[in-house]
């Protein structure tokens, strides 16, 4: 779908058929739709027209979102076009009302049904886990500029690690698998889709300092060339931001560095090529397995991590990480032919994360003493505190290409995806009281396994290629009425080279693969300009983890890939001052990965299913004088087929409110969200009950023309509540809280 309209133009008086044709082939540069007849908005705009940037609503996406006044201030909002239930946050969001230091899962966390936890070192600050429908991190997709991303191991994501929010211009929240041509290992659970900042005509350069708690310094600067003449209108975009802190939690300070460039090269009138390459660099202090337990919350409250003490374990010098990474996109865009499009992304990215750790933090000053680790030749070093190295590195590389072919009443999209990836993990212990050393604290029986020193936990190579093959057909048999019946192969191969395997520490060369056909069929209809409804019918999977090959005998487990059936229905209105959306669903999910010990070996396999079901919306009504308010809700139902019981990390609902005003030079925002109940782990125990909090965001700012000032206060109302629990067992179990109340001022000038 391709088209954004401008913020303040109205499209009431213009036809269903008339936004149709209006469209512009998939993934051409959108333009602001004009208020007139079909016949003078041809199809055929182009990949390098031109563009009012500073009106669109979802701007460098390929959603269609109708201009109203609730939809130009609204916080989320959903396109008329959609298949599926969505939620818009817009570039001006993100600006306005959101912490600079704000990761993606921030970015998301205020639509229907999106939850998140982790970042109690700050704001951005600490990595974060986010949940769509009470699916974890992994079990949905995340996207950049459409290319799906995610860990090699299993498709989670770190969400302080690729893109800061100053690399993002807009986020769209897909609650649901979409058609066949959207990409990813877990289409299942939704998507959440990042697009990075557009390009525009015009130069301009925007400089931004902040500053606030916990010693929290951001500085940042976007350099925008305009088009260049000289060079047939290129536009060059080149951003950076630096971010340094103490943290919330005691000696945890964290570095970011981020560099990001962005070219738009029009080749021709319907040709153009864009280039986007970002860097990040980050290091902080913080154990490889965080989170406090009761007794070190009893003793030094819910902000300790780590300490100066070389003599424990929660001594920061021990506990370290460094990361980096990068992300490239080279994206082709054509009108081959009359209604004929092809679009192809190449792209590649980089992690590299080199972690230092005390191997049990949770341990106390009296546990520690008791501790003893272990020389090659068996001695033992009572009283040494055990720690280890962790590298984990991969490139991925991958390329999709789409063809669409519009003809008469209906188009057609074929498409592919390839990818492939190269992985190093390895994991040595040593003994931090000695120094590097050859030791074992838990694994003694693997002192010497097949030749491997003992000190080697896992020393791994892995790789992974998937190729996807899709096709949908879009047909139109009366005006405002899309049918769109799809189908996606996959074919997904893991592979392990291993001199001391994960789990076994012995070596290994495993292959496996997962194949699937997945059948999509979508609806949309508009009875008039401003009311559509939609329905969604599809079939999800995911392929196993990594971690399956982590045994002595693959053969042995009998695993299949996790699928789903998924049903959806809503509707999308858009009034002149008011905007709203529902929708309801019910996924059908099945073989659930378990694993279980036969005869001293771990073997894998699939365990009944989840059902999830619920029920979401959201509005907002603009009253015209630049205030606005908006609300939306979700009921997440996500139980377990056989016990009847929310799963964990899953919470029984969200809401989200807020009033939002913008005249003149003043912005003004209060929002709120509140994640309600969930437990941390399955089958609802008590002790794991986590009740439901709120997250409010207060932000100001006043626009005095080349320079801005603002304040944004977050976590409002200071609560510290539990967010999440990692299950160890009592005593040993992790708390993690929220960050309490967080202040900064910013200043920024605009040229």
């Amino acid at each position: 779908m391709t088209i954004s309209t401008g913020a303040r133009m109205r499209l009431f008086g213009v036809s269903a058929a008339a936004l149709v044709t209006s469209m512009a082939p998939a993934g051409a540069l959108a333009e602001t739709a004009p208020a007139t007849p079909a016949a003078a908005t041809p199809a055929s705009t182009g990949p390098a027209a031109a563009a009012d940037d500073s009106q669109k609503i979802a701007e460098g996406s390929d959603v269609v979102v109708t201009a109203t006044k609730a939809n130009e201030i609204a916080p989320v909002t959903a396109s008329l076009q959609t298949t599926q239930p969505q939620a818009i946050v817009s570039r001006t969001f993100i600006e306005d009302s959101l912490p600079a230091t704000a990761d993606f899962n921030q970015l998301a966390l205020i639509t229907p049904s999106f939850s998140n936890t982790g970042s109690n070192g700050g704001v951005g600050i600490s990595e974060s886990k986010g949940q769509l429908r009470g699916f974890q991190d992994g079990e949905y997709n995340i996207t950049y500029d459409g290319v799906p991303f995610g860990d090699t191991n299993d498709p989670t994501h770190h969400s302080n690690t690729f893109f800061p929010s100053d690399t993002v211009e807009t986020v769209v929240v897909d609650r649901g698998p979409g058609n066949a041509g959207n990409l990813g290992q877990a289409t299942f659970g939704g998507s959440v889709n990042l697009f990075s900042r557009a390009t525009r005509e015009d130069a301009s350069a925007a400089f931004r300092g902040t500053y606030g708690s916990f010693n929290t310094f951001l500085g940042r600067a976007m350099l925008q060339s305009g088009s260049i003449a000289k060079l047939g209108g290129t536009q060059i975009l080149l951003g950076g931001q630096y971010v340094r802190t103490d943290g919330r939690l005691t000696y945890s300070p964290y570095h970011q560095t981020n560099l990001f460039g962005k070219v738009v090269v029009p080749i021709g009138p319907d040709v153009k090529l864009t280039i986007l390459s970002t860097y990040n660099k980050n290091h902080f202090n913080q154990p490889d397995n965080d989170g406090a337990t009761l007794a070190q919350i009893a003793m030094y409250g819910k902000n300790f991590s780590l300490n100066n003490d070389p003599k424990t374990a929660q001594y920061y010098g021990y506990n370290y990480t460094d990361k980096t990474t990068d992300f490239e996109i080279v994206k082709f865009e054509a009108d081959i032919a009359p209604g004929t499009r092809l679009e192809n992304r190449a792209y590649t990215y980089y992690y590299n994360n080199s972690t230092y750790s005390d191997a049990d933090v949770t341990l106390t000053a009296a546990d520690a003493a008791k501790l003893k680790t272990t020389n090659a030749n068996g001695t033992k070093n009572v009283g040494d505190l055990a720690g280890y190295s962790k590298l984990n590195s991969y490139r991925t590389y991958g390329d999709i290409l789409k063809t669409t072919i519009n003809f008469g009443p209906a188009s057609l999209l074929v498409g592919g995806w390839i990818e492939w990836n190269v992985t190093h993990r390895k994991r040595y212990q040593y003994d931090i009281t000695k120094g590097n050393g050859t030791f074992t604290v838990y694994d003694y029986k693997y002192l010497s396994v097949a030749g491997n020193p003992g000190y080697i936990n896992y020393d791994q190579d892995s790789h992974g290629n998937q190729e996807q093959l899709f096709a949908e057909l879009e047909i139109r048999p009366i005006e405002g009425l899309k049918i769109t019946p799809g189908f996606k192969y996959v074919s997904f191969t893991r592979q392990i080279n291993a001199i001391a395997n994960q789990t076994t520490h012995t070596p290994a060369t495993f292959t496996a693969t997962y194949d699937a056909s997945l059948p999509f069929a979508t609806i949309n209809y508009q009875p008039t300009e401003r009311l559509a409804v939609y329905a969604q019918y599809a079939k999800g999977f995911l392929a196993p983890p990594l971690s399956v090959l982590y045994v002595v005998d693959p053969s042995a487990s009998s695993v299949k890939p996790q699928t789903s059936t998924n049903y959806q229905f809503g509707a999308v209105y858009h009034g002149a001052r008011v905007s709203i959306d529902a929708d309801i669903y019910a996924i059908d999910f099945n073989n659930k990965f378990a694993h279980k010990t036969v005869g001293g070996n771990v073997v894998y396999y699939n365990q009944g299913g989840v059902l999830y079901k619920g029920i979401e919306g959201q509005a907002t009504y603009a009253f015209g004088n630049g205030l606005a308010i908006f609300a939306n809700a979700s009921r997440n139902y996500a139980k377990t087929k056989d016990e009847r019981k929310q799963v964990a990390n899953a919470p029984f609902m969200t809401a989200a409110g807020g009033i939002l005003y913008k005249r003149g030079p003043i912005k003004l925002s209060l929002i709120d969200k509140y994640t309600g109940t969930q437990y941390a782990d399955n089958g609802e125990p008590k002790q794991y009950r986590i009740p439901g909090y709120n997250t409010a965001i207060a932000a100001a700012s006043y626009d005095f023309g080349i320079v801005t000032a603002g304040i944004n206060v977050s976590d409002l109302f200071d609560s510290t509540k539990v967010t999440n629990i990692s299950v160890n067992g009592a005593p040993y179990d992790q708390y993690y809280f929220q960050p309490g109340r967080e202040i900064t001022g910013s200043l920024s000038v605009k040229f």
